[in-house]
């Protein structure tokens, strides 16, 4: 199956996701369209309507999978703190090169940028820290409070250009999914 390649990020809120896949984009030299969670968000009529909010991310799910099927490279700015949201990707996008980063940073570090930031909403956080990492095998994992953008993506382009991502099919094998 001819794909485009992926290389999903996953954090909480704040964790510096979106700063990083821009700095990704001007460091590839191959073309990466940016997917973030933020965007979908916004399209949303009203953000109060937890089925609304799910099936959303549903469909953002789905919408990174078509995107890659038509050969689109992709930098995926995600938040999956819900089993059920891993297990989709896993299933949507088996047999694809996809390079799965985990992003980390302290709480407190965390809430200080929530803070700084007019426009975030306070305390998603919080509510994103615990689940976030749970259950999820990274090919690399990153702390965005030691490293600054540069040097997360540096790391990250020098795995990108160097070694072969093998998390997400580690993860669907543990999951009992096939090709």
């Amino acid at each position: 199956m001819k794909s485009g390649k992926i290389i999903f990020i996953n954090g909480v809120s704040s964790s510096g996701k979106s700063l990083l896949a821009i700095e990704l984009q001007k460091r590839l030299t191959e073309d990466f369209f940016h997917i973030q969670l933020d965007d979908f968000i916004e399209m949303m009529p009203r953000t109060d309507d937890l089925e609304m909010f799910m099936r959303m991310v549903s469909g953002m799910n789905r919408s990174i999978a078509v995107m890659a099927e038509e050969q689109n490279n992709l930098i995926v700015d995600h938040v999956v703190i819900d089993k059920t949201w891993m297990d989709q990707c896993l299933e949507l996008l088996g047999g694809r090169y996809v390079l799965f980063v985990g992003l980390h940073c302290p709480l407190e570090e965390l809430e200080r940028r929530e803070r700084k930031r007019d426009s975030r909403r306070r305390g998603f956080a919080r509510a994103q820290i615990e689940n976030i990492h749970k259950g999820k095998i990274y090919d690399i994992e990153l702390d965005t409070h030691v490293l600054g953008v540069e040097q997360c993506a540096e790391q990250m382009l020098d795995f990108y250009l160097n070694s072969f991502p093998t998390a997400f099919e580690k993860m669907r094998a543990a999951a009992g999914l096939t090709h």
